[in-house]
């Protein structure tokens, strides 16, 4: 499988994934390597990973506790610190074997210890092979606000390598699945097609739909690395989806929501929203159905609406005041920066629930 190239890295895919790393290793001599990995990865990935590494250096493994809620500051304080006492140094190489949350955090902690170390992500679930590892946003949360605080600075490579899929459960997979959905509606419709007709969703046939889908991610990033303009077609579904899941996160009662999770509602809502600018009814029945397929319905009261409004002001596509969407003209299409009243808001978190 042919690895992609964006315009600072590269993304290689399975067997290629380590024998990239292994000539990156012995032609840049790091001083030292550290492989940040979560409690989860730690015991399931990092054994294939360390059978695979040619390293003629000192190997150091730093573990943080897993999930988005330890995706902060404070966890990023506790990698700098252990860093400082292993005696990083700027030709140290930073490893960053897991999912979102340990990309996201590894790339920032690289891209701002002593100004900065090189990185390389090892993805390992599906979200983050097709999402979260490539493009080059780092960063974590700001209490319940997702992504607040953060760089966009590409790694040295992404590896790609699907056996660590067979760790994960279900839920999972599907949060990944939602993605690359998303990738089909704002930019491929053969894509979506391929994908919304899976009836039986296996590791076995998730290698070159991921290839695809990182293709599709790559071909808009390398045009817009910045997120100036087209790069926001990315952010379909996510600024409801991420007000849903910081809601959700620190609400004393509600469940956690995986990132895909919260995203295939906002999907569900901004779909309905894309009514406004020509989406057809058959189109929205049409992506509705596919997610309400994959993602079991989640309960948003009515009382939920109105804090899940209050936290848009915070996504980082507003401009002032103003709440900026990205919608869908029709499967494939979409455009950014798009607005909409509160009335037509309110109504399709309302309808998420028909």
């Amino acid at each position: 499988m042919d690895s992609i190239r964006s315009r600072d890295s590269i993304v290689h895919f399975e067997a290629k994934s380590y024998e990239a790393l292994n000539i990156y290793l012995r032609e840049t001599l790091p001083s030292s390597v550290f492989i940040l990995t979560d409690s989860n990865t730690n015991q399931y990935c990092l054994p294939k990973l360390l059978s695979e590494m040619q390293a003629e250096t000192i190997i150091e493994i730093i573990e943080i506790e897993p999930g988005e809620i330890h995706k902060t500051i404070d966890t990023c304080s506790g990698v700098w610190q252990t860093l400082a006492e292993l005696g990083a140094d700027r030709k140290s190489l930073m490893i960053n074997l897991g999912g979102g949350v340990v990309t996201d955090l590894g790339g920032f902690v690289a891209c701002t210890y002593k100004r900065g170390i090189p990185y390389i992500n090892i993805p390992t679930t599906l979200l983050a092979m097709v999402d979260a590892s490539v493009g080059g946003k780092t960063g974590v949360d700001l209490g319940n606000l997702k992504n607040m605080v953060g760089v966009i600075s590409e790694s040295e490579m992404v590896l790609v390598d699907t056996s660590y899929l067979d760790t994960l459960p279900a839920n999972e997979l599907r949060s990944g699945l939602a993605e690359m959905l998303k990738h089909g509606l704002i930019q491929d419709e053969a894509y979506w097609k391929k994908l919304s007709h899976l009836s039986h969703l296996t590791t076995d046939d998730l290698a070159q739909l991921i290839h695809d889908s990182v293709v599709i991610k790559n071909n808009i990033v390398f045009e817009d690395p910045t997120e100036q303009n087209v790069r926001k077609y990315l952010n379909f579904g996510h600024t409801l989806g991420h007000a849903i899941e910081s809601y959700f996160l620190t609400h004393p009662t509600k469940i956690t929501l995986l990132h895909g999770e919260a995203i295939a509602i906002g999907m569900i809502m901004e779909g309905y929203l894309s009514k406004t600018i020509g989406l057809s009814q058959e189109d929205y029945d049409e992506i509705k159905a596919v997610f309400s397929f994959w993602f079991p319905k989640v309960t948003i009261s009515s009382d939920d609406i109105q804090p899940i409004l209050d936290l848009l002001i915070f996504d980082k596509k507003n401009e002032g005041s103003t709440i900026n969407f990205t919608l869908l003209h029709e499967i494939g299409s979409a455009s950014y920066n798009c607005t909409v009243s509160d009335t037509v808001l309110r109504e399709a978190i309302a309808y998420y629930q028909i």
